[in-house]
C-alpha cells in the first residue's frame, strides 16, 4: 500500500480512450487482425479492430508519452529522453537512452527505430542491438523538422518535412541528402504514402493537400480544405481512389483521386482535431481518434461513397464534474461534465460502458442527424441524482445545468435524455427570470425530485408526469441560495440548506416546515446516508458536521482541511465519512470517534467523490482530467488497525492511478542513467510471497502430506489382507517368440541389452553382495534430509517395505537401525515433519520390537529419543491448551457482557 494511506490504494482509471497523439495501426499475421494502438497519458491502449475492444493496458511511464510508433513486432513509446520498445502490449524488450532532449517523433524503418528530438536532432537507432548507428542534427533556423516517413520501395531512404515548407530526402546508410524539395511555403503537418510508388501525400498547414512524385519533383494532384491545418491523411487500398484527410475542427473530407474532386465530407466527425485517421489495409474501414477522447471506426458503405459511423470507444471530451454510483451493486459509475453529457462506466468490464447522450436543447433533432453533434447543446451538467427504483417505468435521472433554471430528466434504462423540463412558471417570466437550479434530490421511491433555487424556492415535481406537487416554504424555503437538499429514507421529510446557515426540516407529503437548526456559517453541500439518517453538511469555513437527522442535532464536527471541501462520501455502514478538498487532500474520518484516522494528498485537486454501496471502492474525479479514479478499500481485504492521525500530519502525496488495474508507477533518474525497476514486473513469481519451511525453532512444522501417508502405517497389514484379491491374477499372453519381454503382471517389451565384453574374471569383490536400497544408502551416508523427504514421497505400502528392509536378516543391519533412530531424532530435535515421524516410528516398533530388546545399541537409542519425543510432545500439548484456555475465556467473557 502507498506510504501515506492505510485505507485507499490506487487501483485503476476509467472512460479513457485517447489523447491528442495520433493513433498507429499494426497488422498481427497469428491473430489476422489489425490493432489500434492510442496513448492516454503515461500510458497507452491496445484495441482489436474486429470488436473495438480494449485488449491490453501498457505499462505506466514516470511522465505523459509525447511519441508513439508502431510495427509489427513491437510497439515503442517515448516519454522524456528515452524510447521504450514494447512486446505483446506490456513486455519491456528494449530500451534506448542517449537523446539529450525530450524525443518527440518515432519512426520504426526495418531493423532501425529512427528518433528526432526537440533540439533537432535525428538519431537512428538499431533495434536488436539497442546501439546508436547514426546521429544528425538539423539547424532549426532552416530546417526544423515536423515530420518524418518512409516512402515506398527506396531503399535505405526517408523523407523528412519541415516547418519551413520544405522536404529533404535521406540515405541513412550513407548518411547523405539525397535530394531537396523546394516547399509550398507552408508549414510540413502531415507525410502519407500513396498507393501509387514514388507520390507522396503532403498535408500543409494552411489547409492545402499535395500529391507529390518524388522521383521527378512534380505535382501529381493538388487539393484545399477550407478547414486550416491537415492533421492526418489516409488512403482506401480496397480497389477505391479515395482519400480522406482529417482537420482541425473536426471534420474528415474524402477526396476521389480519378474525378479529383471533393467525394463526401463527415462533418462534425470528432468535437476536437482529427489528431489520428488511418485506413486499414485492403478493407473499407477507416479509424480516427482525437483529443475529444474518442476512438471511431467508419464504414465506407454509403451510396456517395461517404463514410458512416460503424464503432465507437469514447469517454468524456471534457472534464466531468460530479460522480456517483448507482444502484445497489456498486459496480455501474455515473457521471456528468462540462461536455453536458452523462455516462455511465462499469467497474467490471468496459464493455459494459454506455453513454447516456448530450444534453441539446432538441435532442429529437440530434437524433434525426445519426449522432451528429448538436451545436445547440445545453451548458454543462454540475449536478445530478439517480434512483434505481423506477427506471424501468419511467426516467430516474434528473439534472441541473450551468446558469439554467430548469431540470433535464434521463433514463438509465434507454440510455437516453427524457421528454421532461422541470421548471416552475415563476421562473419563465418577471422577478425570478434570472434564477438558476442550485441543488437536487429525488426521492427513493423514485416518483419524485426536489429542487432548490439561488432565489430562495425549492419545489417539488413528479418524475414521470413532470408536473409541479408543492412548493416548500411561504413564499420562499430560505432567505438566501439554497445550496443542498436531501430527502430521508422514509419520504418522511426533506432537509434543505441554505445560505442563510440553516437547516430546515420539511415534510415530505404536504411541504410545511417542521423545524430549523442553526449552522453558524452558510452551507455548501449536503450528503445523506440514509440507512443511519447521518447527514453530512459542508460549511463554507471548510468545517463538516454530522448531523442526525432523526433527533435533528449535531452528533460531530470534523475539523482538519484547509481550504474548501469540495465533496463527502458515507462508508456503506456509516462508520465513515470521507471528505475532499482543494487542498489536494482526501481525509477519512471515524464517525464513532470524530477523529480522521487516514489522509492521503493527491497531485491534482479532487472535485467529486463517491463511495461505492459495498463498500469496495472509492470514486473521485480531478480538475481539468478527462478519467474517472478509482481507489481499493484495502478494508474488503483485510483487517486494518487505525488510529487517529496527529494534527501537524503531513500526507504524502500519492499518484493518481493508471488505466492499468494494480500498475506500479515508473520511476526514472535524472541524467544519462534510467533504472527500469519502476516498471511493472511481470515476474508475478519473484513478487509473491514464499513463506520459509521452519517460520521460527519454538514452533513445530508439519509435514503437509495427505493423512494417508502417516495415519495408517500402523493398519498397513490390515488394508493389505483387506485389499489382496479374490482370484490369482492372470498371466498375460505371450509375445511372439522373436519379440523379447519382461517377465511379470504387466505387458512389457524387453529393451534391447548391448552385448558387453566378457570379463577376464569372474571373481566378484564383497561390496557387489551389499543389498541396499536408495533409502537405505541415504541412511548410511548420514542424509537424514534426503531420507525423510523420500519416505514423505513414497505410500503406506512402500514405506513398509523400506522399514522392513532394515531387518539384518533380510539385507539390514543393526547399524542400519539405529540410523534411522538418529533420522527420527534430528527430524524431532529440528520441529519439523512432526506428524510423519510419530508414523514411522510406531511402524519401526512393530517391525523390529524384538531387536529393539535384544540389541544394547538399538535400545540405548531409543531410550533418548523417547526424551526427545516427549519434550517436543509436551511443548505442543502446553501451547494447545493455553490456546484452548483462552478462547474458553473469551466465549464466557462474551456470554457475561451479553
Amino acid at each position: 500500500m502507498p506510504e501515506g494511506s492505510r485505507i485507499f490504494s490506487p487501483y485503476r482509471a476509467v472512460g479513457l480512450v485517447s489523447n491528442k497523439l495520433p493513433l498507429v495501426v499494426r497488422y498481427i499475421k497469428r491473430r489476422k487482425e489489425n490493432l489500434i494502438v492510442t496513448a492516454v497519458g503515461n500510458t497507452f491502449h491496445t484495441y482489436g479492430s474486429l470488436k473495438l475492444g480494449l485488449l491490453s493496458v501498457g505499462n505506466p511511464h514516470a511522465n505523459p508519452i509525447v511519441a508513439l510508433g508502431a510495427d509489427a513486432y513491437h510497439i515503442y513509446t517515448s516519454c522524456n529522453k528515452v524510447i521504450y520498445a514494447w512486446r505483446r502490449g506490456t513486455e519491456l524488450k528494449h530500451t534506448y537512452i542517449g537523446h539529450k532532449q525530450d524525443v518527440h517523433l518515432l519512426l520504426p524503418f526495418g531493423p532501425h527505430l529512427i528518433a528526432v528530438d526537440k533540439s533537432n536532432k535525428m538519431c537512428v537507432w538499431d533495434i536488436k542491438l539497442e546501439t546508436l548507428i547514426l546521429e544528425m542534427e538539423f539547424q532549426k533556423s532552416s530546417f526544423e523538422v515536423s515530420v518524418i516517413s518512409h516512402p515506398a520501395t527506396y531503399l535505405n531512404k526517408v523523407l523528412l518535412g519541415s516547418k519551413q515548407g520544405k522536404l529533404q530526402l535521406w540515405n541513412i546508410n550513407t548518411c547523405k541528402m539525397i535530394y531537396s524539395f523546394e516547399g509550398w511555403d507552408a508549414g510540413v503537418a502531415v507525410l502519407e504514402q500513396a498507393p501509387a510508388l514514388d507520390v507522396m501525400a503532403i498535408g500543409l498547414e494552411n489547409g492545402r493537400i499535395i500529391l507529390h512524385n518524388l522521383k521527378f519533383d512534380e505535382t501529381v494532384v493538388e487539393f484545399k480544405q477550407e478547414w486550416g491545418k491537415v492533421t492526418g491523411i489516409g488512403f482506401r487500398t480496397d480497389g477505391f481512389p479515395v482519400m480522406a484527410t482529417g482537420s482541425e475542427l473536426g471534420h474528415i473530407a474524402l477526396w476521389d483521386l480519378k474525378e479529383r474532386r471533393l467525394l463526401s465530407q463527415v462533418r462534425d466527425a470528432h468535437a476536437a482535431s482529427v489528431t489520428g485517421l488511418k485506413c486499414l489495409p485492403s478493407e473499407p474501414l477507416m479509424v480516427t481518434s482525437s483529443p475529444d477522447n474518442t476512438l471511431k471506426m467508419w464504414i465506407f458503405d454509403l451510396p456517395d461513397g461517404g463514410a458512416r459511423l460503424l464503432k465507437r470507444k469514447e469517454g468524456h471530451a471534457e472534464p466531468p464534474l460530479y460522480v456517483r454510483f448507482h444502484g445497489s451493486l456498486g459496480d455501474t459509475i455515473m457521471t456528468a461534465g462540462e461536455d453536458s453529457s452523462m455516462r455511465m462506466f462499469s467497474t467490471a468490464n468496459e464493455k459494459l460502458d454506455r453513454s447516456l447522450g448530450r444534453a441539446t436543447y432538441n435532442h429529437k433533432s440530434g437524433k434525426k442527424k445519426k449522432g451528429v453533434i448538436d451545436i445547440r447543446k445545453m451548458p454543462a451538467i454540475l449536478s445530478f441524482t439517480s434512483e434505481a427504483a423506477r427506471e424501468s417505468s419511467w426516467d430516474n435521472v434528473a439534472a441541473i445545468h450551468r446558469g439554467k433554471s430548469f431540470v433535464t430528466t434521463w433514463s438509465s434504462r434507454f440510455q437516453k435524455m427524457g421528454e421532461h423540463r422541470l421548471e416552475h412558471d415563476r421562473f419563465k417570466k418577471g422577478d425570478f427570470e434570472n434564477s438558476i437550479a442550485t441543488c437536487l434530490d429525488i426521492s427513493i421511491c423514485g416518483n419524485f425530485v426536489i429542487i432548490g433555487y439561488d432565489s430562495g424556492h425549492m419545489d417539488k415535481f413528479n418524475m414521470q408526469s413532470g408536473i409541479h406537487r408543492g412548493t416548500f416554504g411561504n413564499p420562499t424555503a430560505h432567505k438566501g441560495s439554497v445550496r443542498a437538499v436531501v430527502v430521508d429514507g422514509l419520504n418522511h421529510c426533506v432537509i434543505s440548506g441554505g445560505q442563510d446557515g440553516e437547516l430546515r426540516w420539511w415534510r415530505f407529503k404536504t411541504c410545511k416546515g417542521l423545524k430549523k437548526l442553526e449552522m453558524g456559517e452558510a452551507v455548501s453541500k449536503m450528503t445523506l446516508h440514509r440507512d443511519s439518517g447521518l447527514l453530512g453538511v459542508i460549511l463554507e469555513n471548510s468545517i463538516i458536521y454530522v448531523v442526525d437527522v432523526d433527533t435533528k442535532k449535531i452528533v460531530r464536527q470534523l475539523y482538519g482541511h484547509n481550504t474548501q471541501v469540495t465533496d463527502v462520501t458515507f462508508s456503506p455502514d456509516s462508520r465513515w465519512l470521507i471528505s475532499a478538498s482543494l487542498d489536494k487532500t482526501v481525509r477519512t474520518w471515524d464517525i464513532p470517534s470524530g477523529a480522521c484516522v487516514d489522509c492521503f494528498s493527491v497531485p491534482v485537486p479532487p472535485l467529486s467523490i463517491a463511495m461505492s454501496p459495498v463498500g469496495d471502492f472509492l470514486a473521485t474525479l480531478h480538475t481539468d482530467h478527462l478519467g474517472v479514479y478509482l481507489w481499493s478499500n484495502q478494508g474488503c481485504f483485510h483487517h486494518l488497525s487505525l488510529r487517529p492521525i496527529e494534527e501537524n500530519f503531513k500526507p504524502s502525496v500519492i499518484s493518481l492511478p493508471s488505466t492499468a488495474a494494480d500498475a506500479a508507477q515508473m520511476a526514472s533518474k535524472e541524467g544519462d542513467e534510467i533504472e527500469e525497476i519502476g516498471l511493472v514486473d511481470l515476474d508475478l513469481e519473484d513478487d509473491e510471497y514464499k513463506s520459509p519451511e521452519q517460520i521460527s525453532e519454538e514452533l513445530i512444522t508439519l509435514a503437509k502430506i495427505p493423512t494417508s501417508r502417516w495415519l495408517n502405517l500402523l493398519s498397513i497389514d490390515v488394508i493389505k489382507k483387506r485389499n489382496k484379491p479374490v482370484e490369482p491374477p492372470k498371466v498375460p499372453k505371450s509375445a511372439p517368440f522373436f519379440l523379447p519381454t519382461v517377465p511379470g503382471l504387466e505387458f512389457k517389451f524387453a529393451a534391447p541389452v548391448e552385448e558387453k565384453q566378457e570379463e577376464t574374471s569372474k571373481v566378484k569383490t564383497a561390496f557387489s553382495f551389499e543389498i541396499l536400497t536408495t533409502f537405505g544408502k541415504h541412511l548410511k551416508n548420514g542424509s537424514f534430509e534426503d531420507a525423510l523427504k523420500m519416505l514423505m514421497e513414497m505410500g503406506p505400502s512402500s514405506i513398509d517395505v523400506e522399514i522392513r528392509g532394515l531387518d539384518p536378516d533380510t539385507g539390514g543391519s543393526v547399524d542400519l537401525l539405529v540410523k534411522f533412530l538418529d533420522m527420527l531424532e534430528y527430524a524431532l530435535k529440528k520441529q519439523c515433519y512432526f506428524e510423519a515421524v510419530q508414523g514411522y516410528l510406531s511402524l519401526f516398533l512393530k517391525r523390529h520390537a524384538e531387536f529393539v530388546i535384544k540389541e544394547t545399541d538399538v535400545n540405548d537409542k531409543c531410550e533418548k529419543l523417547s526424551i526427545v519425543q516427549g519434550n517436543s510432545w509436551h511443548e505442543l500439548s502446553d501451547t494447545f491448551n493455553q490456546t484452548m484456555c483462552l478462547v474458553s475465556y473469551l466465549k464466557n467473557a462474551a456470554l457475561v457482557n451479553y
